[in-house]
C-alpha cells in the first residue's frame, strides 16, 4: 500500500483552528499567566515587607533582582534542553519549580532567606515561558501565529495584574504570607492537569525521529491522517549546525539574534523597574499604599489590548516594524506618566496607555521570535532571548533602588525610562534592514526526518 507522506506545518496550516489547539492555547495561556502572577508579586508585597522586617527600601534591591537572576539562568539552561528532551517535559518540570519554590517563600522570615527563594523560584519561571511560547507556535498555523502566541501572553499581564489586586485585598487581611501561598499552590495543580491534557510538539517529535504512530495520534485530534503516514518537515532556514546554540548564531540568524536580545533586554529594564518599584515610587508623591498598588495594577492590565492588536498586525504587515512603533509609542507614553503626578486620575490613564502598548510590544517579542529561527534552534533563540534579556530586567530591579537613593524627582526617572523603549525600536528597524531574512521552502530544502 501506497504510504502518504504529510508536512507537518502544512497539515496545521491546511486545516482550521481547532478546539485541540485552543485547549494547548488554553494550558498555556494559563501557565504564562501564572508566571506573570509569581514573577511580579514581590513588588506588590515590597511595602509590607519594609513595614513589618523595618528594613531600608534600598534593602530590598538584591530580593527584587534574585527572581531575576534565576530567571536568566532558567532560559538560558531550559531553551536547549527542551531542544534537546521535548518541550513538555521541561515546562512541566519548570512549573513544579516555581510553584514550589513560590510556597517555601512564605514561610522565609529574613532578607537572606527570601533572596534564596526568590532565585529559585526563578529558575522555573524563567524556564517555563520560552517553552509555552515555543510550543504554541508549533501548534499554530502561520497565517494566525503571530496572533496565537501574543494571544497567549495576554496571560502574562493578566496574571501580573491580578497579582495587584489579590495583594491590595489579600494582605489587609491575611497577610503578605498568603498571596505567596496562592502563587504556589495554583502552579503545582496545573503541573498535573498538564500531565495529562498536554501534548508534545508534534514539529520536535518529526525533528527527533519519534515514532510516527504517535506523532499521528496527536494530528488526528486536528483532522483525520491517513493510516501508514510518513512524516516531513518542510522548512526554510535549515542550517547545518550540530547544536541548538550553533544555529541561533549561525551567519543567517547572528545579527537578527543579537538584535532580538537587545530589544528584549531594553523591554524589561522598562517592564521590572517599575512593577518591582513603581508602587513605591508613587507612594514618594504622597499616594496611599492602596492607590499606589491598584494604579500599578494598571501597568499590566491594558496589556492584553496591546498583544491582541499587535499580534493581529504582525500577521498582516511586517511584524519588525509593527513591534518597533509599538517601543516608539510606549517610549513616548513612558515619559507622559512622569508629568501626570498633580492629578492621581491621569496617572492612572497615562499608566494604562503605556502599560497597554509596552506590554503589547513584549509580549510580541516570543512570537517574533518564534517565527524567526527554524525548528532545530527555535526553542533556544526563543529561551535566550528572554534569557539574556533578563538581565534588562536585573538591571532594572538594581536601577529602581539607586534612583531612589538619587532622589531624583517622578518626571526625571520617567524622562530617562523612555531612552530604552527608543533604542528597542532602533534594534528591530536593524534586525529588518540587516538580518537575514527568510525565503519561502524549496523543493530542495525538504528534509525527511521521519518514516513510518
Amino acid at each position: 500500500m501506497k504510504k502518504t507522506t504529510i508536512d507537518i506545518q502544512a497539515f496545521i496550516n491546511e486545516h482550521p483552528f481547532t478546539k485541540y489547539q485552543w485547549m494547548i492555547l488554553a494550558l498555556c495561556f494559563i501557565t504564562v499567566a501564572m508566571d506573570g502572577f509569581d514573577t511580579a508579586i514581590i513588588g506588590f508585597i515590597a511595602s509590607d515587607l519594609v513595614q513589618e522586617w523595618g528594613v531600608e527600601k534600598s534593602a530590598l534591591g538584591p530580593v527584587m533582582s534574585a527572581a531575576l537572576v534565576g530567571l536568566a539562568v532558567g532560559a538560558l539552561t531550559a531553551g536547549p534542553l527542551a531542544d534537546r528532551v521535548g518541550r513538555k517535559k521541561v515546562l512541566i518540570l519548570s512549573i513544579v519549580v516555581f510553584g514550589g519554590f513560590s510556597l517555601l517563600t512564605a514561610f522565609a522570615t529574613s532578607l537572606n532567606q527570601l533572596t534564596l527563594l526568590r532565585f529559585l523560584t526563578g529558575l522555573g519561571l524563567g524556564a517555563a515561558m520560552p517553552n509555552a511560547a515555543t510550543l504554541m507556535s508549533e501548534y499554530a498555523p502561520e497565517r494566525r501565529r503571530a496572533l496565537m502566541v501574543n494571544l497567549m501572553f495576554v496571560g502574562f499581564p493578566m496574571g501580573s495584574s491580578l497579582g495587584g489586586f489579590l495583594s491590595a485585598w489579600m494582605i489587609p487581611h491575611y497577610g503578605w504570607q498568603s498571596v505567596l501561598v496562592l502563587g504556589g499552590v495554583m502552579p503545582l495543580l496545573l503541573a498535573v492537569v498538564l500531565i495529562f491534557f498536554l501534548p508534545e510538539s508534534a514539529r520536535y517529535m518529526v525533528v527527533k525521529r519519534q515514532p510516527a504512530q504517535r506523532i499521528a495520534a496527536i494530528l488526528r485530534r486536528i483532522a483525520p491522517v491517513p493510516e501508514q503516514a510518513e512524516f516531513e518537515l518542510r522548512e526554510a532556514g535549515q542550517v547545518k549546525e550540530k547544536s541548538s546554540i550553533g544555529v541561533i548564531f549561525s551567519p543567517r540568524y547572528a545579527v537578527g539574534t543579537v538584535m532580538l536580545c537587545l530589544t528584549y533586554f531594553m523591554g524589561l529594564l522598562i517592564f521590572y523597574l517599575l512593577t518591582s518599584w513603581l508602587p513605591l515610587l508613587i507612594r514618594e508623591t504622597g499616594a496611599t499604599m492602596s492607590q499606589a498598588s491598584i494604579i500599578t495594577a494598571l501597568f499590566p492590565l491594558g496589556g492584553g489590548i496591546g498583544v491582541l492588536i499587535l499580534g493581529a498586525l504582525m500577521d498582516k504587515l511586517n511584524p519588525n516594524k509593527v513591534v518597533a512603533v509599538g517601543w516608539l509609542l510606549t517610549g513616548v507614553f513612558v515619559c507622559l506618566v512622569g508629568f501626570s503626578t498633580h492629578n492621581l486620575l491621569l496617572m492612572g490613564i497615562m499608566v494604562f496607555i503605556a502599560g497597554s502598548i509596552m506590554n503589547g510590544a513584549q509580549s510580541s517579542m516570543p512570537a517574533l521570535a518564534a517565527g524567526f529561527y527554524p525548528t532545530q534552534g527555535r526553542a533556544t533563540g526563543v529561551a535566550w532571548m528572554l534569557g539574556i534579556g533578563r538581565f534588562g530586567g536585573i538591571l532594572g530591579a538594581f536601577s529602581g533602588a539607586f534612583l531612589m537613593q538619587a532622589q531624583l524627582s517622578f518626571e526625571t526617572i520617567f524622562s530617562l525610562l523612555a531612552i530604552p523603549a527608543f533604542l528597542s525600536a532602533i534594534a528591530l528597524l536593524v534586525k529588518y534592514k540587516l538580518g537575514q531574512r527568510q525565503p519561502a521552502a524549496a523543493p530542495g530544502e525538504v528534509e525527511k526526518l521521519q518514516k513510518a
